[in-house]
C-alpha cells in the first residue's frame, strides 16, 4: 500500500509511471511492469526525451531520489540496438520556446516547434551509425509545414492528442503485439493423480532422448537396472508404487531412445547400443510380468542409434538415425528397411516429420538444417546453416508446416531458438531468440491448435512458453512455469486430455527423481461457464492412423480428421448474451460533492437517530404487567413477620 503516488506521464508514447515509497509501475492500459527498488522513494523526475540513448531502444528515464542518493531508472523495449526504431519514437516538443510571456498575455498562440525522428542521431562512440546533422529545429524547406489551422482549436503549445487507434498502435509497436495466451498458468495436479516411490530412475538419459516417454494409457520411464530395463506404468493406477521390484521391459543393451507408437497406445519401439530397435508390445492392463522377448527386432544400422520417429500419419512407419550417418525408414508391417537417407556429415542431434508427412526435417552437429522428401530422394532436397553450438539441438515443423523452429546453443553455448522458412533454408534463420545459459537442450512440444510452444530441458525448473506469429517479431513470450524442483522431463498428452471447463490447452506429465506429476497450462478467463472457442478450434485426431505404411510409401497421402473438444452442455463464449456494463461504483461527483457543516451535522443526527430508534416509542419496560395492590401488601407483611422471628 502506498501513502502517497506520484504519476509521471509521456505524451509521446502514452506512457505512465507512478512513484511510490518503494515501487515505481510502468502502466498503459492493460499493460503493467512493476520496478522494485531498495530504498524508499522521497521524489521522482523524468529525464527529458532529448537525453535518451535512442539507439538503445530506451523510451523513457526516471531519476528518482532516495535518502542519500539519486537512482537512474531506465525503460528500454527489447529490440535491435545499434539502429534507429522510428515507430518506438513520435514526434516530440523541442525545447525552443514558440513565444515570450508577453506575447501571451497579449493573446498570441503559437505551437511549439516539433522535432522529427530522423533527425535524431546517436553517439559514434557506440559504434552505431550516425546522420550528418545534430539534433536541431526543421526548416520549413526539410519537411512539410505542420502547424495547426486557425480552426484546430488549439490554445496553447500543446502537441493535438493522438487518436485512440493511434495510441492502440503506438503501445503495440513499443511492447510488441499481444497474445491471448500471455498469461498462460501452470500448475501441479492434485497429488491423487501422481504416481510416487519411483525407485532406480536412469537419470543419464541420451541427450537425443526426452527421459520417458507417455501416451494416453501409459507411461515408460527408463531405470538404472544394468540390462536397459524400462518400467511401464498405468495413467489409471496413479498413487505410491511398492516398495519390491517391478516387472520391467529388459532390453539387455543400454536403451539409447525409445517412442511409444501414436496409434497403438501398447506398442513400444526402444533403440539400443547395439545398432537394434526392438518393438515391444504390453499387455493390456498393464505389465504383471517381466518381458524379455520383443515381438519384433529391425536390423540395419551398422553403429549406434541415435534417435528414432514415429510417422505422424502412416500407420507401422518408423524413422532412426545413427552413428553411421545416415537415417533409415522402416516399415513395421513387412518387417523390413525401406529408405536410407543420406547426406549428414556428423550427428543427427534431432528428426521431425512434416504435419502432412511428406517431409522429414533433420538438425545436425554439422551445423546444417536439411530438408528430406524420402519418397523422392535419398538425399536432402534443402540444406542450409544451422545453430553454431556443438551441444545438441531439436527440431519442430510449426505455423501450418511453413517454419522449422530449432532449439539449439550458439558458439558462446549459450541457449536460443532459431526459426527457418521451410521455403528457403539456404537463408539462414529468419528470428531468433536468446533463452540463457544452461546445459541441457531445451525439448519443444508445439501445439498445432494455439500455435503455443512449450519448452523445457532435462534438469530444469523453468518451463519456457512462446506464443509463435508468422510475422515479426514472431516469438511472443508468454508467462512461464516453475516447477518446485529439477525435473528430468516432461511430454504431454493428447489434447483431449484437457478439462475445457478450466480452459486447459496443455496436460502433461513431468517426471522427478521419484515421481510422475500431471500438469495442467490453463489460460485465465472470466466467463468459464462459456465453452472458449477462440482457444479451442477443432483438433485433429492424431492418435488414429490416416493411411498405412504401405499405402504412404507407394505415394499417397492423407490428414487426419477433425473433432471439436466443445461439450454439448456448453455454450460458445462467441455466442454468449451481451450484458449491459454495470457501474460498480457511483460517479466521482458524488464522492467530491462539498457539504456544509449545517448538512454534516444533519446527517450525523440523522444516523445516530436512527441508531438509537424513536424517541416517542414507549419503553419496554413499560409494557410489562405489575400486581395488584392488595398482594403488594400480603407479601410486604410476610416479609416482615420472618424477619421478626
Amino acid at each position: 500500500a502506498f501513502r502517497m503516488l506520484i504519476p509521471l506521464f509521456d505524451e509521446d508514447t502514452g506512457l505512465l509511471v507512478l512513484a511510490g515509497m518503494v515501487r515505481l509501475m510502468l502502466l498503459y492500459y492493460e499493460f503493467l511492469s512493476h520496478c522494485i527498488t531498495d530504498a524508499s522513494t522521497r521524489g521522482v523526475a523524468m529525464v527529458p526525451k532529448l537525453a535518451l540513448d535512442v539507439m538503445s531502444c530506451e523510451v523513457m528515464r526516471v531519476l528518482q531520489l532516495t535518502d542519500s542518493c539519486i537512482v537512474p531508472i531506465s525503460y528500454h523495449v527489447p529490440r535491435k540496438v545499434c539502429e534507429f526504431h522510428d515507430d518506438l519514437y513520435p514526434d516530440t516538443a523541442g525545447t525552443t520556446p514558440a513565444m515570450s510571456a508577453e506575447e501571451w498575455w497579449q493573446g498570441g498562440n503559437k505551437q511549439v516547434m516539433v522535432l522529427y525522428p530522423q533527425q535524431v542521431y546517436s553517439d559514434p562512440a557506440r559504434g552505431c551509425s550516425t546522420s550528418s546533422s545534430p539534433l536541431s529545429t526543421p526548416s520549413s524547406s526539410a519537411v512539410p509545414s505542420r502547424s495547426p489551422s486557425s480552426t484546430s482549436g488549439l490554445s496553447s503549445g500543446f502537441l493535438p492528442s493522438p487518436s485512440p487507434s493511434q495510441s492502440v498502435k503506438a503501445i503495440q509497436n513499443l511492447l510488441g503485439p499481444t497474445s491471448k495466451f500471455r498469461h498462460i498458468q501452470g500448475a501441479v495436479m492434485h497429488r491423487d493423480t501422481h504416481i510416487t516411490n519411483i525407485r532406480g530412475l536412469n537419470l543419464t538419459t541420451p541427450g537425443e532422448c526426452d527421459g520417458f516417454c507417455v501416451n494416453s494409457q501409459r507411461v515408460a520411464v527408463p531405470l538404472s537396472i544394468s540390462g536397459g530395463q524400462i518400467a511401464i506404468f498405468e495413467r489409471s493406477q496413479p498413487g505410491r508404487q511398492p516398495d519390491t521390484a517391478l516387472p520391467t521391459i529388459q532390453n539387455s543393451v543400454n536403451v539409447a531412445d525409445f517412442s511409444w507408437d501414436p496409434f497403438d497406445t501398447h506398442r513400444l519401439a526402444v533403440a539400443g547400443d547395439d545398432a537394434k530397435i526392438r518393438v515391444w508390445q504390453v499387455p493390456k492392463g498393464g505389465l504383471k510380468e517381466t518381458l524379455t522377448e520383443p515381438e519384433l527386432i529391425l536390423q540395419g544400422h551398422t553403429e549406434k542409434i541415435y534417435s528414432i520417429k514415429f510417422h505422424p500419419l502412416a500407420s507401422g512407419l518408423l524413422v532412426s538415425s545413427s552413428y553411421d550417418l545416415t537415417v533409415r525408414l522402416w516399415n513395421l508391417e513387412s518387417e523390413e528397411e525401406v529408405k536410407v537417407l543420406k547426406g549428414h556429415q556428423d550427428q543427427v542431434f534431432a528428426m521431425a516429420w512434416s504435419p502432412d508427412g511428406k517431409l522429414l526435417a533433420t538438425v545436425c552437429k554439422d551445423g546444417k538444417v536439411r530438408i528430406y522428401d524420402p519418397r523422392k530422394s535419398t538425399t536432402p532436397v534443402q540444406e542450409g546453416p544451422g545453430p553454431e553450438g556443438p551441444r545438441g539441438a531439436r527440431i519442430v515443423w510449426v505455423c501450418e508446416g511453413k517454419y522449422l523452429l530449432v532449439s539449439g546453443f550458439d558458439s558462446r553455448s549459450e541457449r536460443g531458438l532459431y526459426l527457418y522458412s521451410a521455403d528457403s533454408l539456404s537463408s539462414g534463420a529468419i528470428a531468433n531468440a536468446q533463452v540463457g545459459v544452461s546445459p541441457s537442450t531445451l525439448i519443444p512440444f508445439y501445439d498445432h491448435d494455439t500455435s503455443v510452444v512449450i519448452l523445457t530441458g532435462k534438469g530444469d525448473t523453468r518451463v519456457h512458453i512462446y506464443e509463435l506469429v508468422p510475422e515479426e517479431p514472431y516469438f511472443v513470450e508468454c508467462s512461464s512455469f516453475n516447477s518446485p524442483e529439477p525435473h528430468k522431463g516432461l511430454a504431454f498428452l493428447p489434447k483431449t486430455e484437457c478439462n475445457v471447463r478450466d480452459v486447459e490447452i496443455a496436460v502433461g506429465l513431468m517426471l522427478t527423481k521419484t515421481t510422475i506429476e500431471p500438469v495442467a497450462f490453463r489460460v485465465p478467463r472470466v466467463k468459464k461457464e462459456f465453452f472458449q472457442d477462440d482457444v479451442y478450434t477443432d483438433t485433429a485426431v492424431w492418435w488414429e492412423p490416416a493411411l498405412t505404411a504401405s499405402a504412404w510409401l507407394s505415394g499417397s497421402n492423407g490428414q487426419h480428421r477433425k473433432i471439436s473438444l466443445k461439450p454439448k452442455d456448453m455454450t460458445p463464449v462467441s455466442e454468449a448474451p451481451k450484458e449491459a456494463p454495470v457501474r460498480k461504483y457511483l460517479p466521482s461527483s458524488v464522492y467530491l460533492e462539498e457539504k456544509t457543516d449545517e448538512q454534516k451535522k444533519e446527517e450525523l443526527l440523522s444516523a445516530m437517530v436512527a441508531k438509537l430508534g424513536n424517541m416517542d416509542d414507549p419503553l419496554p419496560q413499560e409494557s410489562f404487567e405489575g400486581v395488584d395492590e392488595d398482594e403488594w401488601v400480603s407479601e410486604c407483611i410476610f416479609l416482615l413477620s420472618a424477619v421478626r422471628y
